[in-house]
């Protein structure tokens, strides 16, 4: 029997994007076959697709050829030796890295995440990265309280709409910067909108908040973004950079204004944050943050921004959609009953 995945074959653009068909085999010790109901398309995937990608074995990029898909919801099928975590027909939901846009995956069981069956795989797949992104940038890397103030920069995204329902649930008041079409998603939840093709930022919320913000969320991660948010902040104030750096020597230049604002000046804090700490150490506040979202998601207290669905194998199209910058919210991949 065989199934059918996504492959890069080189790096590139979206039509570096291949369907091709891998044979299916029988779970291994420790391991689960899942049969993918969703799986996130994402900026990581962008940037592994293009070489770019500071977090893979290659010193630029994941090696060639492989499949991109950084989480996926999806229905357990099949379960190898010693497997006690999961059961077959169990819904469950997986942090990938890569390998998610394909029809089935194979996952170590005890680093799989219990879904609901009751909640629908496109929107509980948002949850499994974008969602956890947000989440502890808010709540374990800055700490937020309700009644602070704050900025996103880039908030129309995955991350970014993801960040405005969840800020907008802890009680903060809110600033976003985002193109003038995409306002509208903002001010749903009560968030003030900037421009960033005609406005500066750093411009409006001196105006606004001439005593300063206390966090500034940065999905951008370039030193121009973290400069200016730096300089919005007062005195305690947090900025924590989620977004991928355009390369090395962006990161560098951001690793030195981060150990400068830390240990020399102290007045504010600079944060890089990454999941990579879900593979190299201690996974349970990961864990308890999917349940806490999950939790959410089950009451209806967040509601996933989902702007196009694509059946999985039409990867290299959602690819091409997301890098459009014409997004607000998320893009997922679905099987066909799902569309």
């Amino acid at each position: 029997m065989k199934y059918r995945s996504v492959i890069a074959t080189q790096y590139g653009g979206p039509e570096v994007l291949q369907v091709v068909e891998n044979d299916l085999r029988s779970p291994r010790a420790g391991e689960a076959r899942i049969r993918v109901l969703a799986a996130s398309v994402c900026r990581p995937d962008i940037t592994a697709r293009r070489g770019e990608a500071l977090y893979s074995g290659t010193p630029l990029g994941q090696k060639i050829p492989f499949t991109p898909g950084y989480a996926v919801v999806g229905v357990v099928e099949a379960i190898g030796p010693g497997v006690r975590e999961v059961a077959i027909g169990e819904r469950v939901g997986a942090l990938t890295i890569i390998g998610g846009y394909s029809e089935v995956i194979y996952w170590k069981s005890s680093r799989l995440i219990p879904i609901l069956p009751a909640l629908d795989p496109p929107e509980a797949v948002t949850l499994i990265l974008n969602y956890l992104v947000a989440y502890q940038a808010l709540h374990r890397s800055a700490k937020i309280k309700a009644g602070e103030r704050a900025l996103i920069i880039g908030a129309s995204g995955g991350i970014g709409t993801a960040l405005l329902q969840l800020g907008s649930l802890a009680g903060l008041t809110l600033y976003g910067t985002a193109s003038a079409d995409k306002h509208p998603t903002l001010t749903e939840y009560g968030v003030t909108p900037i421009d960033y093709h005609t406005q500066d930022f750093v411009e409006v919320i001196r105006r606004a908040e001439p005593d300063g913000l206390d966090a500034v969320f940065d999905g951008v991660s370039s030193i121009e973004t973290i400069h200016g948010g730096l300089a919005l902040l007062r005195r305690g104030g947090r900025l924590v950079s989620f977004g991928e750096p355009a390369g090395l020597p962006a990161l560098f230049r951001i690793l030195k204004k981060m150990i400068a604002v830390n240990l020399l000046q102290r007045e504010k804090a600079l944060k890089l944050y990454g999941t990579s700490t879900y593979f190299l150490g201690d996974r349970k506040p990961y864990l308890e943050d999917w349940t806490t979202l999950l939790r959410l998601l089950e009451e209806r207290k967040i509601k996933p921004v989902i702007a196009k669905k694509f059946p999985i194998l039409e990867a290299a199209q959602a690819n091409d959609l997301l890098e459009s910058g014409q997004v607000a919210g998320n893009v997922v991949l679905v099987t066909p009953e799902l569309l």
